[in-house]
């Protein structure tokens, strides 16, 4: 049974079009259909179609009730699929069609231009059809985030002097699979030392040493939603200045969370953590947004909480809180949780202790 082609066909009416076509993964999970990339997604606002070349038909046939299915498969038939997009269209009296910028190429679109109907992209209408989440996919989030703080915790337990930052993240998949992740939200970020300066630091064969950082940054993703967060470690007693860092992340972090409400601006609520920041004088080690919204895209969705996002945000979004400080040659620190906005306050779903972790070197 597919999931959510309703928001599908309120926007065709909010964009005044016929049609949409969509092929990218990201918004077939979101609707529960097969996935594969020869199926493409064709939704009217009186029907939807399922036009797909002969791979799928089996699986397709046990899954799509809510589709109509139509098998093209261009080498047998010497077709493309935008040949029978357009005869539906045709016999249908549908003038309109809108594209999904994600899913298709310039190419495609230049010959889906080629027929008689109106063609436009569409991209950030899409996107923020997911941003307001059901109560399905809330508590699928909520069950992610409780598996990422099982999972973290097991880690820690592997962490010690000379451990390299590609073992932990071995560590990390490893746990994240064994508990029913479908992989990973995206690519693990393990740096140490020095190197948890780079906000997007991938592991390397750098070996754990002692009194210093190490951060890590990942989620999960289960039942096609993910989660994402981040916690920076220590393995013996930090210097001075990196315990400041920490406790002035921290205090950023806890101000973030707690001023995401139903009804703040999302520009507002990234001041309210940068200038905890900026005040302890890390202003210029701070490069990145507070946040993005979390939930089935491949990558960050909306809302996105930065210096420039007019967002005012309501009940059901679900987002990341995650300040930092990176400082050049000496060490960084990030901190992490998903919150959700419910009967108007933001609750961080992460359990996660955000206290400073010293580990035993």
């Amino acid at each position: 049974m597919a999931k959510h082609i309703d928001k599908i066909k309120e926007l065709l009416n909010k964009l005044d079009i016929d049609a949409i076509l969509i092929k990218s993964k990201t918004v077939k999970k979101y609707l529960d259909t097969l996935t594969g990339s020869g199926i493409h997604l064709l939704i009217t606002k009186n029907k939807s179609y399922a036009i797909l070349d002969g791979r799928y038909l089996e699986e397709v046939k046990n899954k799509e009730k809510d589709f109509e299915i139509i098998e093209n498969t261009p080498a047998k038939s010497k077709k493309s699929h935008f040949y029978i997009i357009n005869k539906i269209l045709v016999q249908n009296n549908l003038n309109s069609l809108g594209v999904e910028a994600g899913g298709y190429s310039i190419g495609d679109y230049e010959k889906l231009k080629k027929y008689s109907f109106n063609v436009s992209y569409i991209e950030e209408d899409l996107h923020k059809v997911r941003i307001i989440k059901d109560e399905y996919e809330i508590d699928i989030i909520k069950e992610a985030c409780e598996i990422t703080d099982d999972i973290f915790s097991n880690v820690l337990k592997h962490i010690k002097v000379g451990v390299s930052e590609k073992e932990i993240n071995a560590w990390i998949h490893y746990y994240s699979l064994m508990a029913g992740a479908n992989k990973m939200s995206f690519d693990v970020i393990v740096s140490s030392g020095p190197r948890t300066a780079l906000p997007h630091g991938r592991p390397t064969d750098r070996k754990i040493n002692s009194n210093e950082p190490i951060m890590i940054d990942f989620g999960i993703e289960y039942k096609n939603y993910q989660s994402d967060m981040t916690r920076t470690v220590f393995i013996g007693e930090p210097s001075e200045e990196m315990k400041n860092i920490y406790e002035v992340v921290k205090r950023a972090q806890k101000a973030g969370a707690e001023a995401i409400k139903k009804g703040a601006l999302a520009k507002d609520i990234d001041k309210i953590s940068r200038d905890i920041i900026v005040k302890a004088g890390y202003g210029e080690y701070y490069n990145h947004g507070l946040g993005h919204g979390i939930g089935i895209g491949d990558g960050a969705e909306y809302p996105y909480l930065n210096q420039t996002s007019d967002v005012v945000l309501k009940d059901n979004m679900i987002m990341s809180c995650e300040p930092g400080i990176y400082v050049p040659n000496l060490g960084g620190v990030r901190i992490e949780d998903d919150v959700v906005i419910r009967n108007g306050e933001g609750i961080p779903l992460n359990k996660t202790t955000k206290e400073m972790i010293i580990l035993e070197g």
